[in-house]
């Protein structure tokens, strides 16, 4: 005992120590692997407006005008994405039963990429015109997110739920005009 009391005195066993304490927590920091087990759901409801439900896919008003299934790229990944139109001209993009992983940093991108399966398509989303819409609310569930007046969704062709810590979509869909 007294040789490792001796040993763990030598100011280069205390570097060599705390240097690895500090990689330790920074990479906690870095990777959170707590995300992988902790689900965060998210439910909200569909944007209405004042008004009968309405043939065509809309509710009070509320059009669709493009539509996507989710599949998986990084992670196991499944939902529906609409492009809902309200009333009075705004748009949101809406993920429907989204079951997908947590992890550090995911956002919601639009993007000009191609949906791609399998390993091809995990890295495509932010090499050309991309917007983000915000940080992803939940691995779990329904969510809205609000479009910008200014984007063209004749541009923006495909949404990925993208991890921007680690540049690797967790899965994505193209939208197909209604």
């Amino acid at each position: 005992m007294g040789r490792v009391r001796r040993v763990l005195r030598k100011p280069v066993v205390i570097g060599v120590l705390v240097a690895g304490a500090l990689a330790v927590a920074a990479g906690l920091v870095w990777f959170q692997p707590w995300k992988l087990w902790v689900d965060e759901t998210v439910r909200e409801s569909v944007p209405s407006a004042a008004g009968s439900a309405r043939a065509g896919g809309g509710t009070g008003g509320v059009r669709t005008l493009a539509t996507g299934d989710l599949i998986s790229h990084e992670h196991s990944t499944s939902g529906k994405v609409r492009i809902l139109q309200l009333p009075d001209g705004s748009r949101t993009l809406r993920i429907e039963n989204l079951d997908t992983s947590n992890g550090p940093d995911v956002k919601v991108l639009l993007s000009d990429a191609p949906v791609k399966k399998g390993r091809d398509g995990w890295y495509v989303f932010d090499d050309g015109a991309h917007r983000s819409l915000g940080s992803l609310k939940g691995n779990k569930g329904d969510q809205n997110y609000a479009l910008p007046a200014d984007v063209d969704l004749s541009r923006y062709t495909s949404v990925s739920i993208w991890c921007d810590r680690f540049d690797v979509s967790f899965g994505a869909t193209a939208l197909k005009p209604v």
